[in-house]
């Protein structure tokens, strides 16, 4: 018997979410369409059950706050974030935050239904089949890379702002966080922006940590509670602070060791490393500036 079961939700439920997620995407798919038009006008609806020009004369600091014109992310103080590519995917930023803390959003059933909506129009690129939890954070969105059958749990932190790819079926547990940015010990606004790489069929599992400029090996897993401080080779299982190979999974089946070829995801091409603030533009090596404890 499989781990997870099927399980579907009552005909007329089902029915109103196709309609509301394929209402959602036509509007999106038109390049014509505000995005923070219809992120206020659908939020006030699901929430107050009123169009928003009415929610706005009756309550209109309630009205105020579901506008994404009205609001800031982290990412928009950051001297890296393109302010062009951030302000057309921030509406649906704010929308998904926000529909999280709803009933519909909460129900797995139709929260993974439209977060799997929303995804290709915030994403660099989304394969098939995402599955998002509720209480996923990122950083800017438009730099995150997902490939096939990707499962993000709940309260996982993609800090995207350097670049983020994930390859087919990987899957990232409760509350881990990815990096793809470093601040210099020295001196706080020099940040280094670094891509960060989880190749296919990757395991992360609870809390665990992955630093900035990270490789991460296809069918690698990362064990509860770790901090991935350097790459993790393909097939290996790597635990602790900072995370080590402990032991390799046998792939009997693996074509690639078979042939003794590289993984997919050591061939991807390494992104140089950029300065997110212009105001500090020469790279300073590790431990530049400090002395031994």
């Amino acid at each position: 018997m499989p781990w997870l079961l099927p399980q579907a939700i009552a005909p007329l439920h089902q029915k109103a979410l196709d309609r509301f997620v394929g209402y959602l995407v036509e509007r999106l798919a038109d390049p014509g369409v505000d995005r923070n038009a219809l992120v206020r006008e659908e939020l006030a609806r699901l929430l107050y059950g009123r169009p928003y020009g009415e929610l706005l004369e009756l309550n209109p600091l309630a009205a105020l706050g579901l506008d994404p014109q009205g609001i800031t992310f982290e990412a928009e103080y950051y001297a890296a974030t393109d302010p062009e590519k951030f302000q057309k995917v921030k509406p649906l930023l704010w929308f998904w935050k926000v529909l999280d803390l709803t009933p519909i959003g909460q129900s797995v059933h139709s929260g993974v239904a439209i977060r799997r909506a929303l995804a290709p129009f915030i994403f660099k690129r989304v394969g098939k089949n995402p599955k998002f939890f509720q209480n996923v954070e990122f950083s800017v969105g438009y730099n995150l890379e997902l490939g096939d059958d990707v499962v993000v749990h709940r309260y996982v932190l993609l800090d995207d702002i350097g670049g983020i790819k994930i390859g087919d079926r990987t899957s990232l547990s409760d509350y881990v966080n990815v990096y793809s940015h470093t601040h210099h010990v020295l001196a706080s606004p020099d940040v280094t922006l670094k891509e960060t790489v989880i190749g296919s069929g990757v395991r992360i599992t609870y809390h665990a940590t992955v630093l900035a400029g990270v490789r991460i090996g296809d069918d690698a897993m990362v064990g509860t509670g770790a901090i991935v401080t350097k790459d993790v080779p393909p097939h290996a299982i790597a635990l602790g602070v900072p995370a080590r190979p402990v032991r390799y999974k046998v792939r009997h089946d693996c074509p690639y060791c078979r042939k003794g070829e590289p993984h997919p995801s050591d061939l991807i091409p390494r992104a140089p490393d950029r300065k997110g603030n212009p105001d500090y533009p020469d790279f300073l090596p590790p431990g530049f500036g400090t002395r031994e404890a």
